[in-house]
């Protein structure tokens, strides 16, 4: 049971993920039901003798088969559009932080104060402590205060990278030369991790993300103790 659970999606710490797992299981219950429709067809039709050798042409069953499609598009159309807006959507952000790829780690800064900004290295693995995960732990983790919105300014200084944390729905692409963005809030607190998601070289696996969700004023002691 527990191998089973991790084949669908992390669980979700953010609304906008929460719509992503929506969509997805919307569009999976229609598949299923696509799926389910057609192998029985086929199956009937394999085991069944019936034959018409003077039917020529259907056009009732040619109208089904053209109008039923058309409607299975439409129901999976509207709610990805309706997720690819939120996806989209840039309210007006609490707080604004820029991230930069490197080969191969991250650094951060934050926009909204003076002089915050440092770097994040993946922790060996014979440096790492009791109950750490490996490939996954960061020396410096990212705070950010829980229920505010968080605009990512996105770039890199080299090649190519991605920053991906799963449970909040959030992949955006590092470009060189070129700022991406993009909008997220954690509506729970904890620890949560992502890792760079564009093969940028030969450390790619090795320059994990780690951002820990606090109260607002956790968030703002912890600004002021690294400023």
């Amino acid at each position: 049971m527990a191998t089973f659970a991790h084949l669908g999606f992390q669980d979700s710490a953010s609304p906008l993920m929460e719509q992503l797992i929506h969509f997805h299981d919307h569009s999976m219950f229609i598949i299923t039901m696509i799926v389910t429709t057609v192998g029985y067809m086929i199956f009937s039709l394999m085991v069944n003798k019936y034959m018409d050798q003077h039917v020529m042409d259907g056009q009732y069953l040619e109208i089904l088969w053209t109008v039923l499609p058309a409607a299975v598009l439409i129901f999976i159309a509207l709610p990805s559009l309706r997720v690819l807006y939120l996806i989209d959507d840039t309210t007006r952000p609490i707080l604004t932080m820029k991230t930069i790829g490197h080969q191969w780690y991250w650094s951060y800064e934050y926009s909204d104060f003076l002089d915050v900004d440092f770097d994040s290295y993946m922790i060996p693995q014979n440096e790492m402590d009791k109950f750490t995960f490996r490939l996954l732990e960061v020396d410096n983790r990212t705070s950010v205060p829980m229920n505010a919105t968080i605009r990512l300014l996105i770039s890199s200084e080299d090649v190519l990278h991605s920053w991906a944390i799963p449970s909040i729905g959030v992949k955006a692409d590092a470009t060189p030369g070129r700022l991406n963005q993009a909008t997220f809030w954690f509506n729970r607190p904890g620890v949560f991790y992502g890792q760079c998601s564009e093969i940028c070289g030969a450390n790619h696996s090795f320059m994990p993300i780690v951002m820990e969700s606090v109260m607002p004023l956790d968030f703002l002691n912890w600004i002021e103790k690294i400023s």
